[in-house]
């Protein structure tokens, strides 16, 4: 084990037995120290919880590496300060702050409020658990100059995170993110101001519920349809999170009126103590959801993560049975609804535009050309498909967008993903599919045979504590100074590597046109396949993205082109090592 670490580990651990820190910090604190393996030491204090593609996003204990009272103390102070030199000036400077339904949610919720108030903010406190959406929209309503929101997202239970957003409501961009950054890193913990200021914190709560879901009536497309299937048999689960009121609450609006939840995941429980993990994209958080669906004879069944950013949508197959969609489907097919349906009803205007990120089907492109649409990639992160509707604001309008990994935005009243305002546009989708004869299963069967059939893997390769952070450098750049030549039998005919903004296609190289630099690289082959991998900003982990292009003749041929598709994406991991 590296010495010279244990004694950076040891010297950073020591200065947490101060009486800046509480006991409790302090007995954990000191059994790493005392313990004979240094490991829990290492990686505790290794390195400084950063801002990612997510904000701060750690697992919870102490340690400087860890979510604690302390670290949030110390991010707010640096982020208040970075907040008043921002807006110099300016009178009544605001932030929202809301949380979801983890453990210490509502104790980190409630100190970033402390701290912010005890700076001179103003602070618009939720008063209980609400969406991740919800926070974003209340940022523009409230006309605030800030937010943080309190979740983990979809994480698993012993984790914990930081949303830091800025006045538009999207997580914070460049220059403001590094420079939030460069505060945090200034503060010491006796800076600290944990003492409120009680006449700068508001409370808020059923207002705002009501302003937001009257803002998320605003993507639906054709209540007629609902109007026609009012009747169809909706199941939701909330995964114990922020969902539970507002969803079904949500689709009671829209004019649904056979809305079933499922109870067990109804209760508030940071344990989340009915899914191994609350994560939508694991099939195993839908099993409940499933079963209520089969009991009630159910159209649909849907579930949100607990910030309710996320959802996931399961429907019928033809044998009746259930078919969990994968994030590209379900961005597949709201995509085609919005732009088809838009189309057909006049919605449309000159202008419009669509956006998705670098790893999302290029199936969703290929339905905005084909209608005229515009349609525009961005990175990964919900903020970057943000920022694109802030560059067009007042210009063009947004129409809707979305990434591989769940998540969705319909509308532009709301700058992260949106669940509530996803789900029920889901369920207008399914009363209209059901209004021509079609389940969901059907209308994505027609939208493959319409536009060609794509299959999507995402291989997630992780690496924990400091040592698979360097493996996963490692494995960064021997990629990048050695591309493969050829993947799943076809040659690399295109190689972008967003870290140095080059495009090497058929030989030649460009430039690529992008807001930032990213540690992505994606390859293409000359029979249509992409594999994009980067490492995540949130995770210890790297993740391939493989889509791959087939035949499909007929929606009985689904499962065979599926079967192919599965054997080709088994090669290129091959090719790549994996």
């Amino acid at each position: 084990m590296d010495q010279e670490l244990i004694k950076q580990c040891t010297a950073e651990a020591q200065k947490w037995l101060s009486p800046a820190f509480d006991a409790d910090t302090q007995a954990e604190v000191k059994a790493m120290l005392d313990a004979e393996d240094k490991s829990a030491l290492i990686d505790a204090f290794y390195q400084n919880l950063e801002f990612g593609t997510g904000g701060l996003r750690g697992i919870m204990g102490a340690g400087t590496n860890r979510m604690n009272k302390y670290i949030v103390g110390m991010a707010t102070q640096g982020f208040a300060n970075y907040i008043n030199k921002a807006f110099a000036g300016k009178k009544d400077i605001s932030v929202v702050v809301g949380h979801d339904c983890r453990n210490n949610s509502r104790l980190f919720a409630e100190t970033v409020a402390d701290i912010f108030s005890a700076n001179g903010i103003k602070v618009y406190l939720f008063e209980g658990l609400r969406p991740t959406p919800e926070i974003s929209f209340a940022i523009r309503q409230l006309h605030a100059q800030a937010g943080v929101n309190i979740t983990a997202s979809h994480n698993p239970r012993e984790y914990n995170g930081y949303k830091a957003y800025w006045d538009d409501g999207a997580q914070v961009l460049s220059p403001h993110d590094t420079g939030i950054i460069d505060e945090v890193n200034k503060v010491t913990i006796d800076q600290v101001k944990f003492t409120p200021n009680e006449d700068l914190i508001k409370i808020i709560g059923g207002e705002m519920d009501i302003d937001y879901l009257n803002a998320v009536h605003e993507a639906l497309v054709d209540q007629e349809v609902i109007n026609r299937q009012k009747d169809l048999c909706i199941v939701y689960s909330p995964l114990h999170g922020t969902g539970r009121v507002i969803i079904p609450a949500a689709l009671r609006t829209w004019g649904f009126q056979n809305i079933n939840v499922v109870k067990e995941q109804m209760v508030i429980d940071g344990n989340f103590p009915t899914v191994v993990s609350p994560n939508p994209e694991n099939s195993e958080a839908m099993t409940l959801g499933m079963k209520l669906g089969t009991k009630l004879n159910a159209d649909l069944v849907l579930a949100s993560d607990p910030d309710a950013d996320r959802l996931a949508v399961v429907c019928r197959d033809p044998k009746g049975e259930w078919c969990i969609l994968n994030g590209n489907q379900t961005a597949l097919m709201l995509s085609y609804y919005i732009i088809e349906n838009k189309k057909k009803l006049g919605q449309l205007k000159p202008g419009d535009f669509m956006v998705k990120t670098i790893v999302t089907t290029e199936t969703i492109a290929q339905i905005a050309q084909r209608n005229g649409v515009e349609i525009r990639d961005c990175y990964t992160g919900f903020k970057w498909i943000a920022r694109e509707i802030k560059v067009s604001e007042g210009q063009q309008k947004y129409i809707g967008g979305g990434e591989e990994s769940f998540g969705y935005l319909p509308y532009d009243k709301v700058r992260d993903k949106d669940s509530p305002a996803s789900i029920c546009l889901l369920c207008e989708i399914a009363a209209w599919a059901k209004d021509n004869g079609m389940t969901l299963y059907d209308l994505l069967m027609k939208i493959y045979l319409d536009y060609g059939f794509a299959y999507q893997d995402a291989i997630s390769v992780v690496k924990p504590g400091k040592s698979g952070a360097d493996e996963i450098k490692q494995m960064m750049e021997d990629f990048r100074n050695t591309p493969p030549a050829q993947l799943g039998g076809s040659p690399v005919v295109c190689a972008k590597d967003f870290k140095t903004l080059k495009m090497v296609k058929d030989g030649v190289e460009s430039a690529l046109d992008m807001p930032a630099t990213s540690n992505v690289l994606q390859w293409f082959t000359a029979d249509g396949t992409k594999i994009s991998v980067r490492p995540s900003g949130t995770e210890p982990k790297i993740k391939f993205y493989v889509e791959v292009k087939g035949e499909m003749e007929c929606p009985k041929c689904y499962d065979g082109a599926v079967a192919e598709a599965k054997k080709k994406v088994e090669a290129i991991k091959k090719d790549l090592g994996l």
